[in-house]
């Protein structure tokens, strides 16, 4: 009885400690309340005029370019996010880094790899070559090469970096790859000033002060002793001068002259990796790839007996990535309006560490996004396509928002301002970043909206309407969901192209009660 009782008592306290670690790395908290930390002066803000943003600045490096949107736009201060936009060419290399803050990264253009380095994780993509024993009279397999996992992506992408996680991105394609990224520098793993700092374990680059003047930044070895450096690593100190990259100019993306030599599964494997992320583990022979070649080897997994270790099934395995392009996993579809892809912790549970998430929308021809607000998180909407007009109103009902949006271009949405969003002829797509693991959003009319769950009779008081009235108004769009189709077309002599279009719209013109006032 003792010895069962002891065993019931070690098992709990192993419970609960291994419940601690996994609350620490994914966040224990809800969607409706996720720690942020918001300065006084963030409280302050009052978002009282918005406005669009393009890139203000650029960073030349020699594979690529480094795009900044202004950091000392209040409203990206006051929202407590930060955003680059980063082009790299083929074969190019982003330095190895990590932030202060977690971010999300969107891949608007092309295909590559990328290494995302946990601590304490194993080094389970092994390569090895033969050496020959002639004492022995036989060869021998030793180690090549070894590092943790390697990650595809493509184009549509979400991928999620912690913060300081070391990760490093590849351009193994033929197209440059262009990517979004946007770091909550309020987020409550930001212990430091509320800005964006990036730590470089290689190279040096370029970064900005408040005064905007350009200066040269060294990696993180640069400032260590040269002698106690080689010391700690074993080396010679030229070899610690060499590390600390003092006359490296090529700054944060470089070119790999002869590609990358990296142990990566092919791309045929791609399938059987997405079964692993589900956990349906493979053991055995597979194809691999290093320096452009294909051979047999194997991917080595830590375990103890027939289990596999808790940190490597919780962490080192864990899935960093989804694809919200692909039409097929569309959370609301109309064939005549366009489709919404919702991307939160429930889909990808790294998420819940970000404490970030993701809606990719494409609008048709001329359809409207119903009327809405973001209930538990602001949201930075880039636009990656065609153009279309969008209005932002506060809680006094003044529009604080009410203009275009072109392509590259942000836009900041304050939570619990209502917006609508409707398509040029040309269509309008853009895929949004919310502050939120589980950001939710509550829709003004259509089915499942607030209008419509509100009984007709405190609608008939509320806006002093008649009976039929409020039943028109509740039953409007009663068949559609959060997308709208355009109810008519207007002749193409009204629309024209370009900033025409903009002209067909006048200012004053209620968009917000549009899809109401045409129904009715």
């Amino acid at each position: 009885m003792a010895t069962s009782s002891s065993s019931l008592a070690i098992s709990l306290c192993l419970l609960v400690l291994f419940h601690g670690c996994v609350a620490q790395f994914f966040g224990g908290q809800g969607s409706w309340q996720v720690p942020r930390g918001v300065g006084s002066s963030q409280r302050a803000c009052r978002f009282e005029r918005l406005s669009a943003l393009q890139p203000s600045r650029t960073l030349q490096s020699e594979a690529g370019v480094t795009e900044y949107y202004e950091e000392q736009s209040e409203q990206l201060q006051c929202a407590g996010l930060s955003v680059r936009r980063r082009t790299i060419n083929p074969r190019g290399l982003r330095l190895p880094s990590y932030s202060n803050a977690p971010a999300l990264v969107y891949i608007t253009q092309g295909r590559g790899v990328m290494g995302l380095i946990y601590p304490g994780c194993p080094e389970t993509y092994q390569s090895f070559q033969q050496q020959f024993e002639q004492s022995r009279q036989q060869a021998e397999q030793i180690p090549r090469d070894e590092h943790q996992k390697i990650h595809r992506f493509r184009q549509g992408d979400v991928i999620a970096l912690p913060a300081g996680v070391t990760h490093w991105f590849y351009n193994d394609g033929d197209v440059p790859l262009v990517a979004i990224t946007v770091f909550d520098i309020a987020n409550s793993a930001n212990q430091l000033e509320p800005r964006r700092r990036e730590f470089f374990l290689a190279g040096s680059h370029q970064s900005w002060r408040r005064t905007s003047i350009e200066q040269q930044s060294g990696n993180i070895l640069s400032g260590f002793g040269t002698q106690l450096l080689a010391e700690a690593l074993g080396v010679n100190q030229q070899l610690a001068r060499r590390l600390q990259s003092q006359n490296d100019q090529r700054g944060e993306i470089v070119h790999v002259q002869r590609g990358l030599q990296v142990l990566r599964p092919s791309r045929s494997q791609e399938f059987q990796q997405e079964q692993e992320f589900r956990g349906e583990r493979y053991q055995g022979e597979r194809t691999w790839e290093f320096g452009g070649e294909s051979y047999q080897g194997s991917r080595r997994t830590e375990s103890i007996g027939n289990y596999s270790n808790g940190l490597d099934e919780n962490f080192c395995t864990m899935k960093i990535r989804q694809n919200i392009d692909n039409p097929s996993r569309a959370d609301f579809f109309n064939p005549h309006g366009g489709r919404v892809t919702i991307l939160n912790s429930q889909k990808l549970p790294i998420l819940n560490n970000i404490q970030m998430s993701a809606t990719r929308v494409v609008l048709r021809s001329n359809a409207l996004l119903t009327p809405f607000w973001n209930i538990n998180a602001h949201s930075l909407m880039y636009v990656t396509g065609g153009h279309g007009r969008v209005q932002i109103v506060n809680n006094q009902g003044k529009t604080v928002f009410d203009g275009q949006l072109t392509q590259r271009q942000i836009l900041l949405i304050p939570q619990n301002f209502a917006v609508v969003k409707r398509a040029s002829r040309q269509g309008f797509e853009w895929v949004s970043f919310k502050t939120n693991q589980n950001a939710m959003v509550n829709k003004l009319f259509g089915k499942n909206s607030a209008i419509r769950s509100i009984p007709s009779d405190v609608l008939r008081v509320s806006y002093r309407l008649t009976t039929e009235q409020a039943w028109r108004l509740k039953n409007s769009r009663r068949e559609e969901m959060a997308i709208f189709a355009p109810r008519f077309q207007r002749s193409a002599s009204q629309y024209g192209t370009g900033s025409q279009e903009s002209e067909s719209f006048q200012r004053d013109e209620p968009l917000i009660t549009e899809a109401v006032e045409e129904s009715a």
